[in-house]
């Protein structure tokens, strides 16, 4: 059995579709922690976490944020079925900031009817968002 040189990368939130890309390696946040996937890979299906993917294709990295969802593992083909997914380059970096602001003073609150398990969601999705919005700019890894 031959081996494929690169992989065809399907990244798809039910809003749109983020990535068709053919790349060379792949980084998936999986529930169980982090996956790498190259061409060959064995076949598998990952839950997703809130958290960093990344492909390369060449020495060129590309990041996206995404939250919780599905990856399909095949030896030439991943397909990621995310709920929320966004490109280091589309993030609204003032947005994400004023929402993890939002989150944390809900955090700190002391009233009742907080839903602090949504509050501290949010305060993740926020956080990664700014974390990988930064991976986009000249001086990020």
């Amino acid at each position: 059995m031959t081996l494929p040189a690169h992989l065809t990368l399907e990244l798809v939130t039910p809003e749109r579709a983020v990535a068709l890309e053919t790349v060379d390696e792949v980084e998936i946040p999986g529930v169980d922690g982090y996956l790498g996937v190259l061409p060959g890979h064995t076949p598998l299906l990952v839950a997703l976490k809130v958290g960093e993917l990344w492909y390369r294709q060449g020495k060129d990295r590309t990041y996206i944020s995404v939250a919780f969802g599905f990856a399909e593992v095949l030896p030439d083909r991943v397909r990621v079925l995310a709920q929320v997914a966004e490109r280091a380059t589309d993030i609204d970096i003032d947005r994400a900031e004023a929402a993890a602001s939002r989150a944390r003073e809900r955090i700190a609150s002391s009233v009742d009817d907080v839903d602090f398990e949504r509050a501290q969601l949010s305060l993740l999705k926020s956080t990664l968002r700014i974390e990988v919005s930064k991976k986009s700019q000249p001086n990020g890894s």
